[in-house]
C-alpha cells in the first residue's frame, strides 16, 4: 500500500469472464518509480506478459489516473487508457480529458484494472469506491451518443455534475482495430484500438457517478507554490493564456495554417506538404484550401461553445454547429470538438477541405467509436490505392468524395461491406493484403498525425521511435520547432533532434503518468512539475529524480515492445519521407527526413543498442521486471521475440 498523497490506494481488478472483483492497494515502491497513469498502467500491462494476443481474454485493459488527476492542478482531468493495441502490437497508451479521470479519483480509485471476457455485454457501474457489473445487452450495437443518452437517464444522474462515462460504440463491437473510447463530451482515448480491446472483452461502458471530492496536497506549502507558479505560466503564455492565448482562441486547430504555411501539412495521403503545393501541382482548383477548416475559420463561422475540462483554464475545446446537406436531405450537427488532427486526416490528407463535413465527420466518427486520425487516414490510403487500381475487386474511393466518406465512417464501423471490411483491419494488414506498403503512412502499424516530417525533422524521429506507434504525442518536437518552446530551433534541421526528441519524451512520459494535459507544457516545466508533485504526494524528489522517472517509463514500454519482437529495424518511416521519395514542396521545397543519422544520435543518447533496451540500462534504471532483453551495450545478445 501507499500513503502518498494524492493516490486513493484503490485499485479493482475485475475479472469478466469470472464475473468477479476485487481490490487491492497501489504498491509504494511501484508508486514511486512509475509514478501513476500511464507508468502504473504500462507496468500492469507489462506483468501479464508481452506476448498475449491483444484480442483475446488474457489481454488487461488498465483504466488509470495518476496523482494529480482531479486535484488542483491545472489541466488535471485526464485518464490513462493502457493495454496492448490490436493495431501495433506493441504496448499503448491512450488518454483523454474532460471529467473522466477526474471522477473516477473522486469516487475513489485510482485504476481499474479488465481482464477476462463477459459471456453477455456489460457495463461497469463505479460509485463510493464500489465496483458493479450490470447488463448491457441493450445498449449493445447502440452508438456511443445514445449509449450517452440511455445510461445518463438508468443510472439516474447528470453529467457535467456528478456522472462521467466511457463507452465504445458499434466500432469496438466490432473489433475495428483503430476502435476507441469516447466519453460523455466527446473526449477519445483516440488511438491504438483500445475501444477494439474493450469490444473484445464484452465491456460496453464504464460509468463513474460522484461528487466533487479533490485530494488535497500533503504538503500544501509547497503545492501552493507550484501551483501560484503554474498559473502565473500559464497566464503569461502567448499559447495558454485565457481568452488571449493561440490555444485557448482556436483550439488546436490554431495549427491549420500555420501548417500550410510552412509546408509541413501532409495533404492527399502525404504526397505534398500543404494544400497550396498541391493546387499548384494542378491537383485540385482554389476551393483546396486548409484555410476553410483553420481554427480561425471555425472560431468566425461556426463556434457555439467553449467547454473546458476539469480545471482548465485555457479552454481550448471548441464547439460547433453546422447544417449540411448529405443525400437530399439536411443533417444538423453540434459536436466538439474540431480538432487539429481530425480535420487533417478527414480533411486536407483526404483532398477534401469542406468544414461543415468535416466536422460531421468527427461527430460520424465519434459516435460510431472509431479513431478520426486512422479512420481519415485510412480512407486516404484507400484513395491512393483506388487511384492505382488496387481496389477495384471491391470498389474503391475518391479524393474528397465527401458523401461516400461520411457513409464509409459507418460502413467501417459496421465492417458492411468487403470495403469496409479491409480498412477496418488498419495500414499494416490493409498493405499486407493488397501490397499497398507504399500507400501507408504508418510506423509499427499507426498512421503519422498532421506534421510532416520533411518540414520538421524532430517529428520524423519522434514518429519513428514512438512507443505506440507514429504518434506526435510521445514527444511533442513541434513545441520547438513551431512555437519555440523552450527555445527555437530549426524544423528543417537534422542534428540535435534525436537529444530533443528524447527529452520531449521523457517530459511527456512525466505528465501521462501525473496524469496532466500536455499543453500545460507550453507555459510549465520541469521546476513547476516537481513543485507540484512533491506538494501533492509529501515526496521530495529533485528534477533529475523526476526526469530519471520519465525516462524509466519510456524504456519500460521500449523493454516490453523488444520482448514482443520490435527492433530498430520497426524504428521506420514511410518511403516517401525519406531521401529516395517524395521531396517535399514550397516553403519545404527539396526536403526529406535523414532518418537513419537522427536514430543513431537518439540510439546514442538513450543508450540502446539498435532499438533494444540493453540490461544494464535496465539496470541502471532499476526495471525489475521480466527476463531482460539479453542485450548488453557492447552489442551482445537479441531481444526475444514473440508472437504480435
Amino acid at each position: 500500500m501507499t500513503e502518498l498523497g494524492g493516490f486513493q490506494d484503490r485499485v479493482a481488478r475485475v475479472d469478466l469472464s469470472a464475473e468477479s472483483i476485487s481490490y487491492e492497494p497501489i504498491d509504494d515502491e511501484d508508486a514511486k518509480k512509475y509514478i501513476g497513469a500511464r507508468g502504473l498502467g504500462v507496468k500492469y500491462v507489462f506483468e501479464q506478459g508481452p506476448d498475449v494476443d491483444p484480442l483475446e481474454p488474457e489481454n488487461l485493459l488498465a483504466f488509470m489516473n495518476g496523482p494529480l488527476s482531479g486535484t488542483q492542478v491545472t489541466m488535471s482531468g485526464r485518464i490513462a487508457v493502457c493495454t496492448k493495441s490490436p493495431l501495433t502490437g506493441t504496448v499503448t497508451d491512450s488518454h483523454h480529458g474532460g471529467w473522466s479521470g477526474a471522477r473516477l479519483k473522486w469516487a475513489g480509485f485510482d485504476g481499474l484494472l479488465f481482464e477476462g471476457e463477459a459471456d453477455e455485454p456489460v457495463y461497469a457501474y463505479i460509485e463510493d469506491g464500489e465496483v458493479e457489473l450490470r447488463d448491457a445487452s441493450h445498449l449493445w450495437g447502440e452508438g456511443v451518443h445514445e449509449t450517452r443518452d440511455r445510461l445518463e437517464e438508468e443510472v439516474d444522474g447528470s453529467y457535467g455534475k456528478n456522472l462521467s462515462l466511457m463507452a465504445i460504440g458499434p466500432g469496438g463491437e466490432n473489433e475495428v482495430r483503430y476502435a476507441c473510447i469516447i466519453n460523455e463530451d466527446d473526449r477519445a482515448s483516440g488511438r491504438g484500438g483500445t475501444g477494439c480491446v474493450m469490444g473484445s472483452k464484452n465491456l460496453k461502458a464504464v460509468v463513474v457517478k460522484s461528487n466533487t471530492k479533490m485530494p488535497q496536497p500533503a504538503d500544501s506549502e509547497t503545492f501552493r507554490e507550484g501551483h501560484q507558479q503554474a498559473m502565473q505560466a500559464i497566464q503569461e503564455s502567448d499559447v495558454t493564456a485565457p481568452n488571449e492565448g493561440g490555444l485557448s482562441q482556436f483550439g488546436t486547430n490554431v495549427l491549420m495554417n500555420i501548417g500550410e504555411e510552412m509546408s509541413g501539412l501532409p495533404t492527399r495521403n502525404g504526397k505534398y506538404t500543404s494544400t497550396r503545393d498541391a493546387r499548384e501541382d494542378g491537383f485540385a482548383d482554389e476551393e483546396f484550401d486548409a484555410e476553410k477548416v483553420s481554427g480561425e475559420n471555425v472560431r468566425e463561422n461556426i463556434l457555439v461553445d467553449e467547454p473546458t475540462c476539469h480545471s482548465c483554464p485555457v479552454a481550448c475545446k471548441k464547439e460547433v454547429e453546422v447544417q449540411a446537406m448529405h443525400k437530399g436531405e439536411e443533417m444538423n450537427v453540434r459536436m466538439e470538438s474540431y480538432e487539429y488532427e481530425s480535420a487533417y486526416a478527414l480533411g486536407p490528407n483526404s483532398g477534401n477541405t469542406e468544414r461543415d463535413d468535416v466536422a460531421i465527420m468527427i461527430d460520424r466518427c465519434n459516435d460510431m467509436g472509431v479513431d478520426t486520425i486512422e479512420t481519415g487516414n485510412m480512407m486516404a490510403m484507400a484513395m491512393e490505392m483506388t487511384e492505382e487500381g488496387k481496389l477495384d475487386d471491391i470498389g474503391g474511393l475518391d479524393w474528397g468524395d465527401t458523401e461516400t466518406m461520411i457513409d464509409m465512417i459507418e460502413r467501417i464501423a459496421h465492417r458492411e461491406n468487403d470495403l469496409a471490411d479491409l480498412l477496418a483491419e488498419g495500414p499494416r494488414r490493409v498493405s499486407e493484403a493488397r501490397d499497398a506498403h507504399d500507400n501507408s503512412l504508418a510506423v509499427k502499424g499507426q498512421t503519422i498525425a498532421a506534421y510532416d516530417p520533411r518540414c520538421m525533422k524532430g517529428m520524423g524521429i519522434g514518429y519513428a521511435t514512438s512507443n505506440r506507434g507514429a504518434c506526435h504525442l510521445r514527444g511533442y518536437t513541434p513545441a520547438a520547432e513551431i512555437l519555440g518552446i523552450p527555445e527555437k530551433v530549426d524544423p528543417y534541421e537534422w542534428e540535435g533532434k534525436g537529444e530533443l526528441t528524447a527529452a520531449f519524451q521523457d517530459l511527456h512520459a512525466i505528465s501521462d503518468s501525473f496524469d496532466i494535459c500536455k499543453f500545460n507544457a507550453f507555459a510549465e516545466g520541469i521546476e513547476e512539475y516537481v513543485l507540484q508533485y512533491n506538494g501533492m504526494t509529501g515526496l521530495d524528489v529533485t528534477e533529475e529524480e523526476l526526469l530519471k522517472a520519465g525516462e524509466r517509463v519510456y524504456n519500460l514500454e521500449r523493454y516490453y515492445n523488444n520482448l514482443a519482437g520490435f527492433d530498430g529495424t520497426d524504428d521506420s518511416l514511410p518511403a516517401r519521407f525519406l531521401e529516395d521519395g517524395i521531396r517535399g514542396q514550397g516553403a519545404s521545397e527539396g526536403e526529406y527526413c535523414e532518418l537513419e543519422e537522427m536514430k543513431e544520435e537518439y540510439y546514442d543518447h538513450r543508450g540502446w543498442v539498435d532499438g533494444v533496451v540493453p540490461d544494464e540500462k535496465l539496470e541502471e534504471l532499476e526495471i525489475e521486471i521480466g527476463p531482460g532483453t539479453g542485450v548488453s551495450g557492447d552489442g551482445g545478445g537479441a531481444a526475444a521475440a514473440s508472437d504480435d
